[in-house]
C-alpha cells in the first residue's frame, strides 16, 4: 500500500522531484512565450476589430469594447507579473550565500 504525505501518493512526490532543471527551464521558457504569444494574440484582436468598426464592418460596439478591454486586461497582469518576476530576481541575487 502507497502511504501519502498531505494527501499526495508517494509516489506522485519521488516524481516531481525526477525532473532535471533543464527540464523545468524549458517548461518555464514554454510557459512564458504561451503566456506571451496571447497577449500579443488578444491585442492583435483587439486592433483589428476596432479597425473593422471604423470601416464600418463592424455594427457591434459591445464585442469591439470587451475585445479591447480583455486585451488591456491581459496587459496590465503581464505588466505586474513582470514587475514582480523582476523584484524576485533582485531578491534572490542580493541573497549571500
Amino acid at each position: 500500500m502507497v502511504q501519502s504525505i498531505n494527501g499526495l501518493p508517494q509516489a506522485s512526490i519521488r516524481e516531481t522531484y525526477d525532473t532535471t532543471p533543464n527540464e523545468v527551464h524549458t517548461q518555464f521558457a514554454d510557459s512564458l512565450k504561451n503566456a506571451i504569444e496571447g497577449v500579443n494574440k488578444a491585442k492583435v484582436e483587439s486592433n483589428e476589430m476596432t479597425q473593422a468598426l471604423a470601416r464600418g464592418d463592424v455594427d457591434d460596439l459591445h464585442n469591439v469594447m470587451i475585445t479591447s478591454q480583455k486585451a488591456s486586461v491581459m496587459m496590465t497582469t503581464a505588466t505586474e507579473m513582470q514587475s514582480k518576476v523582476i523584484s524576485a530576481y533582485k531578491e534572490v541575487m542580493r541573497m549571500q550565500v
